[in-house]
């Protein structure tokens, strides 16, 4: 294309990652790095990679400071990766032999990403992106690559691939969208960017060398859809879907700071879920019904270690008196699977999300556990905290919990420090939980959707290739749910859901007919899921 021609308008689908309408200059960008060093001696390389290594930990653990807690759960995987040696043993090996400490570490990196992305297990495979990410960050320092400046406010970046350290650097609030030829619709960066309302696109069939910097693009992320230079029509129908869209989220948010009621009447609690007491700073109480989830990871991925119990009871105060009286149903750490974290969960398993992971980790780890437990007990002395096990499988796991609880309650008493005992209740994630739900004395019930879905339907949550099974409105998933739900009702014990199902709209009807009447939504959502169930006939659910 000569210069100053503007090319036909080009339009392609892939898959969305996020959704949302998005207008702006195109920036392809690349993501190679900078220039080969050149040779020097083994013992001035190996040097150099292990300050390229402590650059990279130095600038993870700087950005990590200054995102959300999804943000820095990523980053915290990668920490916890750049520190194991294990991972640098290779390059070492290789710079001993002469080889130069750039070429060393990517090889020993691209052997690591090669064997994940070979793994059978897609959680592996997921991890590859983030393995990527570690290798350009380290090579980068290391051949002396400068840092690309920002896109402009509102840009589509379109390329290969985005990596989560790049995503969560970039400023977001100016607009803008990614078009990717590879990704993931449901890798780190997708969760990401649905978190920040950037719409985002993958798997497009792209030539990326014939996009000319800077030129016009939409993203329509309700058909998977990216247009570069469009044509007038194009443009005036892209802007009656956007406004349609802005005038459905804004009827939306007419119900956030309403009590949820269904068509005929019925009241529905919703509470909120929260992965950072941040969150709640710029939130009124009195749009929800409390708090349903609050994620306790966001206490563990500091680069300082684990915290004490100081540390988290003054978190946890924190949440109960924004509550108000309001529950606050706090969960205790679910480490492993895919929230790795350093000196604390096992290295390596082979299927991390069917090993050592939520209560049974904490009660592999006593005294860990039992400060987080004390740390509870004390900011229950201030509103109606709740505690909530993870991945409870066994009757035997929630007994062992509450006699843990009990030598908790009774140190703090007899030291005389102020405390209430907390309600206990479960996370109903495992289809054996579900099942034999009446074998478990708990205070309350809480349906973890994203994992109960993949165990019953054996469909990874993030894996693309069987997305389609993974369905929480499924009627295997459901029945478990029913089954639940009816148990409470006949037991007088609250049962609730505090999965991602419950905040879309579209599965709504189907978990109140099977007996839901709580639910717990992220804050965004709050105004779509009260929408939804205003939409409810309860008397007319089959």
């Amino acid at each position: 294309m000569r210069k100053g021609m503007r090319m036909a308008e080009l339009r392609v689908t892939g898959r969305v990652a996020s959704g949302g309408f998005a207008a702006g200059p195109v920036t392809v960008f690349s993501t190679g790095g900078g220039a080969i060093r050149g040779a020097g001696e083994p013992v001035a390389e190996a040097q150099a990679l292990r300050d390229a290594i402590a650059a990279a930990l130095e600038q993870l653990w700087d950005l990590a400071a200054n995102v959300g807690s999804d943000g820095a759960d990523i980053l915290a995987f990668q920490t916890a990766m750049l520190e194991d040696e294990t991972l640098s043993e290779t390059a070492f090996a290789a710079i001993g032999a002469g080889v130069t400490a750039d070429r060393a570490w990517r090889a020993a990196l691209d052997a690591e990403i090669g064997g994940y992305e070979a793994a059978d297990d897609v959680h592996f495979k997921a991890r590859a992106s983030d393995l990527r990410d570690i290798r350009d960050r380290v090579a980068g320092i290391l051949s002396g690559a400068t840092t690309e400046p920002g896109p402009p406010a509102g840009a589509i970046l379109v390329g290969e691939d985005l990596t989560p350290s790049r995503f969560l650097s970039m400023d977001w609030s100016g607009g803008g969208g990614i078009a990717l030829t590879q990704g993931s619709a449901s890798g780190h960066v997708a969760t990401l960017a649905r978190a920040r309302g950037v719409p985002m696109i993958v798997g497009l069939d792209l030539d990326l060398g014939g996009i000319a910097q800077r030129a016009d693009a939409l993203i329509d992320g309700a058909s998977a859809t990216l247009t570069i230079e469009p044509e007038a029509a194009t443009r005036d129908d892209f802007a009656a879907r956007a406004r349609a869209a802005k005038t459905s989220r804004s009827a939306a948010d007419e119900f956030r700071t309403r009590p949820a009621l269904t068509a005929d009447g019925t009241p529905i609690a919703v509470c909120i879920n929260i992965a950072d007491p941040a969150e709640v700073e710029t939130l009124d109480p009195r749009i929800c019904d409390g708090i349903g989830l609050v994620r306790t990871e966001f206490l563990f991925g500091d680069k300082h270690g684990l915290p004490d119990e100081e540390t988290q009871y003054q978190a946890y105060r924190r949440l109960a008196e924004w509550a108000a009286g309001k529950p606050v149903t706090i969960r205790t750490l679910d480490a492993g699977a895919d929230k790795p974290i350093a000196g604390l969960t096992l290295d390596h398993e082979a299927n991390p999300f069917l090993g050592m992971r939520g209560i049974r980790l904490s009660l592999a780890k006593p005294e860990i556990f039992r400060t987080q437990l004390r740390a509870l007990c004390r900011a229950a002395a201030h509103g109606a905290v709740e505690i909530m096990l993870p991945m409870v499988a066994l009757p035997r796991e929630l007994e062992l919990a509450r006699s843990h609880l009990d030598e908790a309650l009774i140190g703090l008493q007899a030291a005389g420090v102020p405390c209430r005992r907390p309600e206990l209740g479960i996370m109903v994630e495992v289809p054996a939980a579900a099942i034999t739900v009446d074998a478990f004395d708990a205070a309350f019930f809480s349906i973890g959707s994203n994992d109960l879905t993949q165990y019953v339907m054996a469909a990874a949550r993030d894996s693309d290739a069987v997305a389609e099974l993974n369905d929480p409105s499924h009627p295997a998933v459901l029945r478990l749910i029913a089954q639940v739900a009816a148990y409470g009702a006949r037991v007088g014990r609250k049962v609730s859901l505090c999965g991602d199902a419950g905040g879309e709209p579209r599965f709504i009807e189907a978990l109140l007919a099977a007996g839901l009447r709580a639910l717990s939504v992220s804050a965004a959502a709050l105004g779509s899921a009260k929408e939804a169930i205003a939409r409810v006939n309860i008397g007319g659910l089959g």
